[in-house]
């Protein structure tokens, strides 16, 4: 919508983004939430592309989900927690295939300052065991730290018999590879974007994590790999860019 970190850059052109997509041979997009009203804002796209305005765009997909830094919504929710995740419930089963994954959820203990580790821990359990296990869907997973990664598996090893044989992925992992290891070997992928990409400790786990369980993302507008990442160098596309969006 032209919005990038709280600040409108330019005006919204989401379809033109979109048949750009289709353009570069792109011919899915999962459209990732990451609260109950973005869930619903994300089921909402993927049914204007099956009209006549997205013909044009890309196969749209989503997700229904809160992310960690946001679990505090639960508790927010004017009727409480369990209607929060009774709406949520709602939209993923009014998506029908449309949506594709639970998530974005997990724990991220490295911006504690936006929702408490126990808040985070709770409702991602609430997550795991009464969204995705009911629903029969993959997770989308975010983790940040290796003290969220060790509750992670804990929690996951914990209800695995709730969760399709193909788990789901880790996305924008940035981890160690003794962990990454730890999810792979209970079914997960690992998704790779620019923030996997930053330093040259990342680049090393990236070299040895099995190319059969790579996920490539770009999870934009946030993660791309910018000139002060390790993994820069490594770029052989270039595109056109505008050094100061406020001239977008």
């Amino acid at each position: 919508q032209g919005e990038y970190r709280e600040k409108l850059r330019h005006p919204p052109d989401l379809p033109a983004v979109l048949s750009r997509a289709v353009a570069a041979g792109v011919a899915k997009v999962m459209v990732t939430a990451g609260s109950l009203q973005e869930s619903r804002d994300a089921l909402e796209l993927c049914r204007r592309a099956e009209g006549p305005e997205g013909c044009s765009w890309p196969k749209l997909f989503c997700t229904v989900g809160v992310h960690p830094t946001r679990c505090s919504e639960f508790e927010e929710f004017g009727a409480g927690p369990e209607a929060y995740l009774q709406e949520l419930l709602q939209v993923a089963r009014a998506a029908g295939d449309f949506c594709v994954a639970a998530g974005e959820c997990g724990l991220d203990y490295d911006r504690l300052q936006f929702c408490p580790r126990d808040v985070q821990l709770k409702y991602f359990e609430w997550q795991l065991t009464r969204l995705a296990g009911p629903l029969g869907l993959p997770l989308f997973l975010h983790c940040r730290t290796g003290e969220a990664a060790t509750d992670l598996l804990d929690l996951l090893s914990k209800h695995r018999a709730l969760l399709p044989e193909l788990p789901g992925v880790v996305h924008s992992f940035d981890g160690s590879l003794e962990d990454a290891q730890r999810f792979i070997d209970m079914g997960f992928y690992i998704g790779i974007n620019g923030c996997s990409l930053k330093t040259q400790e990342n680049l090393e786990v990236v070299k040895r994590l099995p190319e059969d369980r790579i996920l490539l993302e770009t999870d934009a507008p946030w993660c791309g790999i910018k000139a002060s990442h390790a993994g820069h160098g490594f770029v052989k596309s270039t595109w056109e860019e505008v050094k100061k969006p406020e001239k977008w």
